[in-house]
């Protein structure tokens, strides 16, 4: 029998790309859900017209309603992916209710206490035998992944540096951006020198070579579950950093700008108005490019008790970035489809899946990874 796949926000920026994965699977009944039928609909008909296997239905759901776990439960999911953000704020309705429901749950989210704290779920989601996944996405889903490959080679891990910075023209999703701006300004918890200290979002400027193909672009703090998870998962660590940024330089210092302005209590909050800046920010869409990129990097000793610096490199071209962070989900539920994946309970989104498995899926799309040896200045792989 098809399983049926429920995506929530299947016609949105990142859900259409897992609706468009998963919709290649002849043994899939794949529901494009969200609050707008009307694009749901299109999105099916779309698919459709590319002769896609699976058997695609549109549904009119909002996770706010206060009939949606009756509704859900009525849809009998198998699996259950939540892509609609912004996830800051958002309890835990969507997951509780998979679970009562039987079904399986993955979400994209991004938000640091939604992620950290899904395990409150863990108790319930393994008396049903349900494996439900917070942050299976860029972040911790796939920084983990590569800290988990890299890992073996160190015999005592220092520091942990992360930063993604994605290309201008590259599609960008309201919720994404109102996540970002939730926490503009405001205090995040950094673990360094061995101690939790107080940094502020899009704040802590500084300038990161990314390789000759993306080539040099600016950073700032930006508020992961990584720099929660990182520290209590690789204990020698002493220091986790994460930063993102814009590829328009003064895009970028104008979130800086921003920052400062909530940081010393000039503007309280700056998601209210999410619109206008998306719609300011779509001005200059056609300025710089379409090439993203991410890096890891790792200090620490290796086996011959010296020191050693790794850099994992990734690199997206021609506007695929945007696939990327739905990687991870799109792995964890082909495994769950298949019967591979036949683990339970409720956790963050933790080296669940292989390196190798990320590659099978990103060579689709033209993104590519090198592993470097900064003392060599040379890739390893």
């Amino acid at each position: 029998m098809a399983k049926t796949i429920l995506v929530l926000g299947g016609y949105g920026n990142f859900g259409k790309r897992i609706s468009e994965s998963l919709a290649k699977h002849a043994d899939v009944c794949l529901l494009v859900a969200g609050r707008n039928l009307e694009k749901a609909n299109d999105l099916c008909k779309k698919l459709r017209a590319e002769n896609y296997a699976a058997d695609l239905k549109p549904v009119a759901l909002d996770i706010f309603s206060e009939n949606f776990a009756q509704e859900l439960k009525n849809l009998s999911p198998f699996l259950v992916i939540h892509t609609s953000g912004p996830f800051q704020g958002q309890d835990y309705r969507v997951p509780q209710a998979c679970i009562d429901a039987g079904a399986h749950y993955i979400d994209l989210a991004d938000d640091r206490r939604f992620v950290c704290d899904i395990t409150k779920l863990d108790v319930q989601a393994r008396s049903k035998n349900l494996l439900v996944v917070s942050g299976a996405s860029s972040v911790p889903g796939l920084s983990s992944v590569v800290i988990d490959e890299i890992t073996p080679q160190f015999s005592r891990m220092d520091e942990i540096d992360i930063a993604i910075a994605p290309g201008n023209r590259a599609e960008r999703g309201e919720a994404t951006v109102k996540a970002i701006l939730s926490y503009t300004g405001h205090p995040i918890k950094i673990f360094e020198n061995g101690q939790w200290i107080n940094k502020y979002g899009w704040m802590s400027a500084r300038r990161l070579d990314f390789g000759k193909v993306v080539g040099k672009r600016w950073l700032a703090n930006v508020d992961v579950p990584d720099l929660e998870l990182f520290p209590a998962r690789y204990p020698s660590v002493k220091r986790v950093n994460f930063q993102a940024g814009l590829e328009l330089s003064f895009l970028h210092w104008g979130m800086v700008g921003m920052a400062w302005l909530a940081k010393y209590k000039l503007v309280r909050n700056w998601s209210p108005v999410v619109k206008p800046i998306v719609a300011a920010s779509n001005w200059f869409i056609g300025l710089g490019t379409d090439i993203g990129g991410m890096r890891v990097k790792i200090v620490g000793i290796d086996h011959q008790q010296k020191p050693l610096e790794l850099v994992w490199q990734l690199t997206a071209t021609h506007g695929v970035g945007p696939y990327i962070p739905t990687l991870s989900a799109i792995i964890l539920a082909e495994q769950l489809i298949s019967g591979e994946n036949k683990d339970s309970g409720a956790k963050p989104c933790l080296g669940l899946y292989k390196l190798e498995d990320f590659k099978t899926h990103a060579e689709r799309w033209g993104i590519y990874y090198q592993l470097f040896n900064k003392g060599e200045e040379q890739p390893l792989g």
